[in-house]
């Protein structure tokens, strides 16, 4: 079966200084795959490689065609990220902000009304611009807005940092729904807990490349916890 993502022998840099090295992965269809090491390692320009935000050498494919130089394509090839630091608008509403999505011109079953019903807070909210939600409201606005691109595959960079332990639980079970609606993942994150109730298998990076990877019940085990420091 062709892999929905491959990430094939990229290298990586900004102004000239490598960050990745030969970096390798492949997601299928439906799959969740945890991208973890300690920071620095190389797991957030894996995610901005796609989208050609270092200059980038190496190949990426989704559904086994070779992605374009062009930003707006990932999305409308159906992968969308949901950025560290969130990045929404803080003057347009949550509706506005969750219709920005839209613009990947990709169709599908994900509706307003449906994305409020998923993260009940943003129900909650409506109406009110970005810049009035708390932070863990303006995560799942992210998220909102990045399922609106009706992706086959969510691109999520360190989605639980700086939230609450009762948020980071309320995230966990809305992405449980979004698997069951057979959306892969990429789950960069610090919050190993996380990776280990959503994902299958793991990545680890080390200085830009791949130094193991495995099921993720390997991640319990103290050779893996040391290379990556868990």
């Amino acid at each position: 079966m062709t892999p929905l993502l491959e990430i094939d022998d990229i290298y990586a840099s900004y102004g000239g200084a490598l960050v990745l090295d030969g970096v390798s992965l492949s997601v299928d269809e439906g799959e969740t795959v945890g991208l973890i090491g300690r920071n620095g390692a190389g797991k957030s320009t894996t995610l901005l490689s796609i989208y050609g935000v270092p200059t980038v050498r190496g190949e990426i494919r989704v559904s086994g065609k070779a992605l374009g130089k062009r930003q707006y394509e990932p999305a409308s090839r159906g992968v969308s990220l949901v950025p560290q630091g969130k990045r929404i608008y803080p003057n347009l509403t949550v509706e506005e902000n969750i219709m920005l999505g839209r613009a990947s011109g990709r169709k599908g079953a994900w509706t307003v009304a449906r994305l409020k019903e998923l993260f009940p807070n943003l129900a909650r909210a409506s109406g009110r611009p970005g810049n009035q939600l708390s932070g863990g409201e303006q995560q799942m606005l992210a998220i909102a807005r990045a399922l609106m691109a009706e992706p086959q595959v969510l691109l999520l960079d360190e989605p639980t940092e700086g939230l609450a332990p009762v948020i980071i639980d309320e995230l966990i079970d809305a992405l449980r729904v979004i698997q069951e609606a057979g959306t892969a993942l990429v789950l960069v994150e610090q919050h190993i807990r996380m990776v280990q109730q959503l994902a299958t298998r793991f990545v680890a990076l080390g200085k830009g490349r791949v130094v193991t990877q495995g099921a993720v019940g390997d991640l319990e085990t103290r050779a893996v916890q040391q290379l990556v420091a868990l």
